[in-house]
């Protein structure tokens, strides 16, 4: 019992401390929870305000963070902390300001705030190593200890408490159903977070109590040596086969993916450079080997994916995804080349690079926002250019474009428009929106999807069965039919007979597109035939729209030879290209004898 009570206390003294050491982020997380909290009440989605609220303080949490390991690390800042913190709050009210007057958040605010985070991240990760005051590998891992265990305990803690909520709701009295949400609201973002930061010590202190509760922190136990060592080690090498085995592929084939292979390689990397940091402590087999392999591996590999990332610019210009992708790819290459000749006390500089990489993207005219917007409308003007829409700056309405054209500019206006971007391009109309009616009297044709490439791909056309068939001329009629997954050359025969004489009907497959059909008289000897898969497809031709009863005029196909008359009327048709490839045929066929033999 006294041993669970010294626990609470001590958890509870971290806490405090916690609360003191970080003031402006504890005060940012208990202003984000009580904004979740409201937001948890309304039952419906947060206004703008709230939003623009929510953003600042999650800046505020980071930037409050990396304040005080910047006053820990440099004696002269922790005489003036005061004023770093005034500083800190005044640079959130200015991000405040900066957010206020925006009519949304679009995906730039949100970019930017995530990717100032993110630089604020590896800067108070990389602080306390600064001029190899610590060990930058050992504060690693202790961030990395300590934020398992605030999440196994956060995890523990939130199961019981929504146990104890139901055992209530079950047994005593209904609860509100909002109760799980304040509770779990509560428990993550602002316990576990502060729990987190109340177990990380003063790497830069001078006091003998704290250096030896750092060291102790940035141990490695058995078990997480375990995991890195005999686990995370042989999967990521276990991954690097599958890739170099790929590559080799790819070398024979000379076939690059269409896009898979970036995301992968993405992954790969972040996860081994991960690794590569929690292994620099380990001075076991499997560690030692891997840190002199991973970095030339993952040289080959960034090599890799941007050669495949290239491929899809080029086809598809630069979204901010693939600008990311090959950010990554580039900083990746970097470490790989780095680490390769520095020794892992100088791993520290891989934080340093995230932030510099991050910081990079979103400083114009180098952003991503920037660069992607002007590739996308310079890929949008060559393709109109190319077709003749767009001649001299001026758009010249065309109905006859091809539906690639169509699915590619629908894509990328719809692009634009979603970040804003149309007011950029001076050729297109300032009241132009992405509507069917615009588009048409804009373009001359409207938008088209990736639904409407399916539908090229498929088209039907069936008879109207209410209108009569003229069958004067002609001494029959029969009706058959020719199913698209027929063998090639397969055939059948339908015997018939006109005034004594002797006929075949031969119904053969072609190929999976084309069937002939004629009729042979008694010796084998074609009389009259003909294909049907021309005049198919120049019914498929007059549009990709399905076509329901159409007058028999439009469904007949006429063949004759020496005086021998072959009317097709179709009755049914269903066409398909590409993996699905083929023609179903259902049909009448009208049979004349010549005059003289009547």
């Amino acid at each position: 019992m006294n041993r669970f009570t010294e626990t609470i206390r001590a958890t509870t003294r971290g806490l405090f401390k916690a609360v003191s050491r970080f003031p402006l982020t504890v005060f940012c997380l208990g202003c984000s929870t009580i904004l979740v909290w409201y937001m948890i009440s309304l039952h419906k989605d947060p206004g703008l305000f709230i939003q623009k609220l929510m953003f600042t303080f999650l800046l505020g949490a980071f930037l409050g963070v990396a304040a005080q390991f910047c006053c820990e690390r440099f004696m002269r800042l922790q005489q003036m902390r005061v004023a770093v913190y005034l500083i800190s709050a005044l640079l959130i009210l200015g991000y405040y300001l900066i957010i206020l007057p925006v009519p949304s958040i679009t995906y730039a605010v949100t970019a930017r705030t995530f990717v100032a985070v993110f630089a604020m991240f590896c800067t108070f990760i990389w602080e306390p190593s600064f001029r190899s005051k610590a060990d930058f590998n050992g504060i690693a891992l202790t961030h990395f200890k300590m934020a398992f265990t605030s999440v196994l305990y956060a995890a523990v803690l939130s199961a019981g408490c929504c146990s104890i909520i139901a055992a209530i709701d079950t047994l005593l009295f209904s609860v509100n159903r909002d109760a799980y949400p304040y509770t779990l609201a509560f428990i993550w973002i602002f316990f576990a977070t502060l729990y987190y930061l109340s177990l990380l010590p003063h790497f830069n202190s001078s006091d003998e109590g704290e250096q030896s509760y750092a060291r102790q922190a940035a141990s490695c136990p058995r078990p997480f040596e375990v995991l890195i060592s005999y686990i995370a080690i042989p999967l990521v090498s276990a991954y690097s086969l599958v890739l170099v085995a790929y590559f080799v592929k790819i070398l024979f084939t000379l076939q690059w993916p269409s896009g898979q292979l970036g995301p992968m390689i993405l992954a790969y990397s972040a996860a081994g450079l991960l690794v590569f940091i929690l292994a620099s402590l380990l001075e076991n087999r499997f560690a030692t080997a891997y840190r002199k392999v991973f970095p030339k591996a993952l040289i080959l590999m960034v090599v890799m994916q941007l050669i495949s990332v290239y491929i899809r610019l080029n086809a598809y210009g630069v979204t901010e995804s693939r600008y990311y992708v090959i950010l990554f790819g580039v900083f990746s290459l970097v470490c790989g080349i780095i680490l390769s000749f520095k020794p892992v006390t100088k791993n520290g500089i891989i934080a340093l690079l995230a932030a510099g990489f991050a910081i990079f993207s979103v400083i114009p005219p180098v952003d991503v926002f920037t660069v992607s917007r002007v590739s996308q409308i310079t890929r949008l003007e060559n393709m109109l250019y190319a077709e003749g829409v767009l001649v001299d700056g001026e758009i010249i309405p065309k109905e006859d474009v091809p539906l690639e054209l169509r699915l590619e500019t629908t894509s990328i206006l719809n692009y634009l428009e979603r970040r804003n971007y149309l007011q950029y391009i001076n050729w297109l109309p300032a009241d132009f929106k992405m509507r069917n009616d615009k588009m048409k009297s804009t373009f001359g044709f409207e938008p088209a999807y990736d639904a409407d490439r399916s539908a090229s791909q498929y088209f039907s056309a069936s008879l109207d069965m209410q209108k009569p068939l003229s069958i004067s001329g002609y001494d029959l009629i029969m009706n058959t039919s020719s199913h698209k997954d027929m063998k090639v050359h397969d055939s059948k025969t339908i015997d018939f007979q006109v005034r004594n004489h002797k006929y075949g009907l031969v119904v053969e497959r072609i190929s999976s597109q084309e069937v002939k059909v004629s009729v042979k008289n008694q010796e084998g000897v074609e009389l009259v035939g003909t294909g049907l898969y021309d005049f198919t497809n120049s019914l498929s031709k007059a549009g990709n729209a399905p076509k329901k009863a159409l007058p028999p005029e439009s469904m007949t196909l006429d063949a004759a030879n020496n005086g021998y008359r072959l009317r097709i009327v179709l009755q049914d048709v269903f066409y398909t290209t590409g993996a699905d490839d083929g023609v179903y045929y259902s049909f009448f066929v009208l049979f004349g004898e010549p005059a003289e033999h009547s």
